[in-house]
């Protein structure tokens, strides 16, 4: 199977991210064929003001991918802007989306009214899910691995496919979303986990910050004394639980004193702390050494922007062949 997948160049990358790239990995682990971009073109539609930092962020964002797991060997790993192939295939699709299509996409109308201290009123902004979708059909994808607020996204790219082959033949495939194990990562606040709402947990945040995060996060409000007992179902802490703590009986033992108020909030926390210090803890070695030998990443890049490249402009020639556009 073709997977395709990318991450905004925003920032570094949080928890949730984290989740993702696990799912990424597994993928790639299981002999699929798979493309990974850092999607700096779509950082624009909502950072255009801080575009200088793009560069490093862009950079922390493949040697978090490589640390993570993602082996540059197995997978494709490529900077969107590199394949100027993307933006050619975006203005073909971008022909065949209504205007009031675009402006009913659920993340287009939520981060416009959550999303204050940007301005989110570019044409870029609103054709965000249509530069997605010349992204995926790029690679001719057949799944996209994506958190639940992007199933949406994943099905207007369907659309796309289906109005191009209706109007110029088959060239591109329907791509289906796929889930990670735990789909959406509650943010420290109970809020979806994003860079835009600053209630996010960074992947390469060391043991001393990661404490300072999780004491004070949001719990069940049902428990506002020690003796309340509580629902884990309730609480954004317990989502963490089902993503990084693996032992049954440490899952239970959260459940069980929850319900019963026979631990506290933040004994739950210091078991949820631990769990992450054990998963992080390699990823933060791997990070270090990429950030000492900045060369090996340079060459994963070039690699995988050039392999990348390739294949789109095989597409691209489809798609020229197809729409008699060609010169």
């Amino acid at each position: 199977m073709r997977i395709l997948s990318g991450m905004r160049s925003t920032g570094r990358l949080h928890l949730g991210h984290f989740v993702t790239l696990e799912k990424w990995k597994e993928l790639q682990d299981s002999g699929n064929d798979c493309f990974y971009f850092v999607a700096n073109w779509h950082g624009l539609t909502s950072h255009i003001d801080v575009a200088e930092n793009f560069k490093e962020w862009t950079l922390d964002i493949i040697r978090t991918y490589v640390a993570v797991g993602l082996d540059p060997e197995k997978s494709v790993l490529f900077i969107q802007s590199a394949i100027k192939e993307h933006a050619e295939l975006f203005v073909y699709f971008s022909m065949l989306i209504p205007v009031s299509r675009l402006e009913r996409v659920p993340t287009y109308k939520d981060q416009k009214e959550q999303i204050l201290d940007r301005d989110l009123s570019s044409g870029g902004f609103l054709l965000y899910p249509v530069l997605q979708a010349a992204d995926i059909l790029m690679y001719l994808a057949n799944g996209v691995p994506v958190g639940e607020d992007q199933i949406y996204h994943v099905e207007l790219t369907r659309e796309v496919a289906r109005k191009f082959n209706n109007q110029f033949g088959e060239v591109f495939p329907e791509p289906e979303p796929i889930l990670a194990k735990v789909p959406k990562l509650p943010g420290t606040d109970g809020r979806k986990m994003s860079k835009s709402y600053n209630n996010f947990i960074l992947i390469d945040t060391d043991e001393k910050e990661l404490w300072k995060m999780l004491a004070p996060m949001m719990t069940d409000p049902a428990r506002k004394r020690r003796t309340d007992p509580g629902d884990p179902e309730k609480c954004p802490v317990w989502d963490y639980h089902k993503a990084f703590t693996t032992s049954q009986s440490e899952k239970d033992w959260v459940v069980n004193g929850c319900k019963t108020a026979g631990i506290g909030c933040l004994d739950c926390k210091k078991l949820l702390q631990k769990n992450l210090v054990t998963s992080l803890s390699p990823v933060w070695e791997k990070l270090a050494y990429l950030k000492d030998n900045p060369q090996v990443v340079d060459r994963i890049i070039e690699e995988g922007n050039s392999r990348a490249r390739a294949i789109a402009q095989e597409t691209m020639r489809k798609v020229l062949q197809a729409t008699k556009l060609g010169w």
